[in-house]
């Protein structure tokens, strides 16, 4: 799976704002930090960051996805941070196992 194809299913399957123009323009905006959500330009850098991806066009794998969040988890589990941001990230990291899943299944559908 691509950078691209994730930020579109996330974007589908979460309630949060995760593309901020296109896929390209949300990876940029990210990186720069201006995303018009901080908290999900704040986790989409990260992402991007801890996975490699420079490029939309950039795969990456499940694993390394959820582990790129590891340090945005702690971040927001935190007495005095916003539940607002542990909440969205549990959800995405929902959404993220959702787009690898669907994944596998499209992948053996078209093996079968």
């Amino acid at each position: 799976m691509t950078l691209e194809q994730l930020l579109n299913h996330l974007d589908a399957h979460l309630q949060e704002t995760v593309l901020d123009g296109t896929p390209e323009q949300t990876l940029r905006k990210s990186q720069t930090g201006e995303h018009i959500s901080p908290l999900m330009g704040e986790i989409i850098g990260r992402m991007a960051e801890g996975t490699g991806c420079t490029s939309v066009e950039d795969p990456l794998d499940r694993a390394s996805a959820v582990n790129s969040l590891g340090p945005l988890r702690l971040k927001y589990m935190a007495d005095d941070a916003p539940v607002d941001g542990f909440r969205t990230l549990e959800f995405l990291v929902r959404a993220v196992d959702g787009a690898f899943n669907e994944e596998a299944l499209r992948t053996q559908t078209k093996s079968d």
